[in-house]
């Protein structure tokens, strides 16, 4: 395996030089930066990462832990992360809970023992133990479109003025009876998207035709909570999926039953789709900036690096009401 010294012997350069041109440490003239580079080109040398870690008390590389690799909304945000991440230097480490508080625990305590500098953490439920955990490691963590009870830097989106603006809509478009297939009972968005929908229908004097049914945040539990929904007597004329991927499970089983949205039912949900995923009908939807929030959530994480004594931030992201053939026309 090639050294340091095996580089700088090639290059015609000091040890101490192609340590500079490794780390981008100070002044290289080109020239001396092109043979170095092309010296460890040729000899296919590895830095020894640990060796500088231990040196620097850094490690230059960031963790990320989201709840469901599946769902197009956390691709979008490690995306966000991970190209602000790497323009300053650092790489990201993903690991995915599976809305699990125990696997969240579990990576939490196996990326802590890898030394990095930095967690950025989506909660799988309302326990503050992650974030104990890695506070109590003196690791800086930055807290993702969920909330905890501990005190933190956080990004999100306005959750329960989202969920409140979807429901306007439908009470706008003349329905009355309004269901909502909603996640965990434990995660902080479904409590706020809860308050949203409450609030609308409090205000449109429609109090006793509240409607949710708790679930999770996937396909199945849309596809379960809509049958449920349907046995009500009276049926919704309107359902509001609680994230994208339940309305996916939502637009399926009312296939499945032979119902039209939205000519026999309109249909609602929180979280865009990508651009390249095709449903039908396309849906009505609250967007949230996913990318937006995984950058703002890397340079809150850097910021945190940079000064650790800085005040906690909350950063609070606005969405946007998509309207799209889901949610159909205003009830005759």
């Amino acid at each position: 395996m090639a050294t340091i010294h095996d580089v700088a012997k090639s290059a015609g350069v000091a040890s101490k030089t192609v340590s500079r041109v490794i780390n981008n440490e100070g002044y290289i003239s080109s020239r001396t930066r092109e043979k170095v580079n092309q010296a460890i080109a040729e000899l296919g040398y590895v830095p020894n990462a640990l060796a500088r870690s231990l040196r620097s008390k850094r490690t230059n590389t960031l963790a990320l832990i989201i709840t469901d690799i599946t769902n197009p909304f956390f691709t979008v945000i490690a995306r966000g992360v991970e190209d602000t991440a790497n323009n300053a230097g650092y790489n990201v480490i993903f690991c995915n809970s599976d809305e699990s508080q125990e696997k969240e625990e579990k990576y939490v305590r196996l990326i802590l023992q890898k030394q990095v500098d930095g967690i950025l953490l989506v909660p799988a439920g309302s326990s503050s133990k992650s974030i104990d955990l890695i506070t109590e490691h003196g690791t800086p963590v930055v807290v993702i479109d969920r909330k905890v009870s501990a005190e933190t830097d956080r990004v999100s989106c306005d959750s329960e003025g989202g969920a409140y603006q979807l429901t306007r809509l439908l009470l706008d478009l003349g329905h009355r009876r309004i269901t909502l297939l909603n996640g965990p009972v434990d995660v902080s968005t479904s409590l706020d998207r809860f308050m949203g929908y409450q609030r609308a229908m409090d205000e449109a004097g429609l109090s006793e035709n509240i409607s949710s049914f708790y679930g999770s945040f996937n396909q199945a539990s849309g596809y379960e909570g809509t049958k449920q929904a349907l046995s009500q007597s009276p049926r919704p004329t309107a359902l509001f999926a609680a994230n994208n991927v339940i309305g996916i499970g939502t637009l399926w089983a009312l296939q499945d039953l032979g119902l039209n949205v939205p000519d026999d039912i309109a249909v609602v949900a929180f979280d865009d789709l990508p651009t390249g995923l095709v449903v039908k009908p396309s849906l009505t939807v609250a967007a949230q900036p996913a990318y937006e929030m995984g950058r703002r959530a890397a340079e809150l994480m850097l910021n945190r690096l940079h000064a650790p004594s800085l005040d906690y931030l909350h950063v609070t992201l606005p969405v946007e009401i998509i309207t799209r053939s889901s949610s159909g026309k205003a009830v005759q």
